[in-house]
């Protein structure tokens, strides 16, 4: 499954630890990195359990699932820039003083008001997070969206699109099936996104490619392999070095 498609439909307390577990695997809900069960991990000295080992690459690889979740687009968390920071100071542990300190604004008695703001957001969150539970057991016929990856660089209405339209699209741009010729490359923004999608499915995320190898694969199905190149890192499915060496898909 997706990774983004996996972090949406995570429970919260997954999300919490930053992993699923499966039969035979854990699962890095951030990046999709997976850990085999069964098996001893060596790391500097240190051997380590499968979930033992998990946690590791989390602290490892992305500070902690606090520091990954707050770095998230601003449309992902709800929250402004401003917010960010000051929660990320509070999960650092700074105290009221200190945070006004480091922010150079207003008083403690400001920091505490902002503490304050974000106690209510959480409760508008849990209250939100019940409705909409209780609406999907309610009305089961209620398509299921296009889950957005967690990289998306423009968060708005071109992700309104549900899981049977995506497909629909699919069939129509990619006729032969995906990976074969794109027809064309279409003009709205939505289905932009849903053949952008599609291309970096094709890819291995755990690959970092030359622009040569990136350019094999996108060539043959649409000739203008430039143009799908650019938009596959102005829209946040790929990144790539600033000399243009190495690309590779964001997760």
């Amino acid at each position: 499954m997706d990774v983004n498609q996996l972090f949406w439909q995570a429970s919260i307390d997954d999300i919490k630890q930053g992993y699923t577990e499966e039969r035979t695997h854990f699962t890095c809900l951030l990046c999709g990195e997976t850990i085999e069960k069964g098996i001893i991990y060596p790391h500097e000295g240190v051997l380590y359990e499968a979930e033992k080992f998990m946690q590791l690459h989390i602290t490892a690889t992305h500070q902690s699932v606090f520091h990954y979740l707050n770095g998230l687009n601003k449309k992902m968390t709800g929250l402004t820039d401003h917010q960010s920071h000051i929660l990320r100071l509070f999960y650092e542990g700074k105290t009221d003083q200190e945070i006004k300190e480091e922010l150079e604004i207003g008083s403690a008695t400001t920091i505490r008001h902002h503490r304050f703001a974000l106690k209510e957001k959480e409760r508008q969150a849990k209250t939100f997070l019940a409705m909409m539970e209780l609406l999907k057991e309610h009305d089961e016929k209620v398509d299921t969206f296009v889950p957005i990856h967690k990289t998306a660089t423009m968060v708005d209405d071109r992700y309104n699109i549900t899981l049977t339209e995506e497909q629909q699209l699919l069939e129509k741009f990619f006729p032969s099936g995906i990976g074969k010729e794109l027809v064309r490359f279409p003009k709205r923004e939505k289905h932009k996104i849903v053949v952008l999608r599609a291309i970096t499915k094709l890819l291995d995320d755990s690959k970092h490619y030359t622009e040569k190898e990136l350019t094999a694969i996108i060539q043959p199905i649409y000739e203008d392999y430039v143009q799908i190149r650019r938009y596959l890192i102005e829209y946040g499915f790929m990144n790539r070095k600033d000399d243009g060496s190495a690309y590779w898909v964001k997760k």
